[in-house]
């Protein structure tokens, strides 16, 4: 089965075609976040690259949050219009989830850490199991201060991934034990999202277009500012 992934959570906006001969071809651009812009002819790209038709897809799969609110609304919507034009089924995985995957092979704890603007970041931990990783923690939002001081609860030596790992390097690495990942493990990745994506199609573990909903974790600025004008 052909899967098309759509990633588009952080600054990064990319894509990749595959299947159980692993990726076939993927793109990715971080430059002026133009996601809207880039994503369809990106894609048309991608499947080009392949040699893959839109009819020849078996499903498609995107990256539903948390992340930039922005981005993450044009990739899902994105992919729920391919979905519908081409009568395809659907599998959402979350981005933390795809920077976890990439360092799979990693014994220590692993945490996953996006920006989240605001002095915030999106966080969870997992750890290595056989094939792939384990969520350990829920999907969070908060501080550099409130990961610091869950990773000071742990005695565990701990692998941070993500862009927010940059962003906030000096509060993370105070403590001893931290390392952070390299820089191109600082975004969720397109072509992680086929090779999750896979096994889960091949399991028919689908979601239907009409339910599946991107995880903001918090509210837009449009909706808070909206708020803050009807209370005052």
């Amino acid at each position: 089965m052909l899967i098309l992934g759509i990633e588009s959570a952080s600054v990064q906006v990319g894509c990749a075609v595959g299947g159980h001969e692993g990726v076939l071809a993927s793109f990715r651009s971080s430059r002026g976040r133009r996601h809207a812009e880039t994503l369809v002819p990106a894609i048309d790209f991608v499947l080009r690259q392949a040699r893959v038709e839109p009819e020849e897809l078996g499903a498609i799969a995107v990256d539903i949050g948390p992340g930039l609110f922005t981005g993450l609304r044009v990739g899902v919507a994105t992919a729920k219009a391919m979905a519908q034009a081409l009568r395809l089924p659907m599998i959402g995985v979350a981005s933390l989830d795809l920077l976890a995957f990439r360092v799979r092979y990693s014994g220590r704890l692993i945490v996953a850490a996006l920006d989240a603007r605001r002095d915030e970041l999106f966080y969870a931990f997992y750890r290595q199991v056989p094939g792939g990783v384990q969520r350990v923690s829920e999907y969070q939002l908060g501080s550099p201060g409130d990961l610091v001081s869950e990773l000071e609860a742990t005695r565990d030596e701990c692998l941070v991934v993500g862009d927010g790992a940059y962003r906030y390097s000096e509060q993370l690495t105070g403590r001893g034990g931290i390392e952070l990942g390299e820089t191109s493990l600082a975004h969720p990745s397109a072509a992680a999202l086929v090779e999750l994506a896979h096994p889960r199609a091949m399991r028919e573990e689908f979601v239907p277009v009409w339910d599946l909903k991107p995880l903001y974790l918090r509210r837009s600025d449009a909706e808070l500012q909206f708020e803050h004008r009807e209370s005052a």
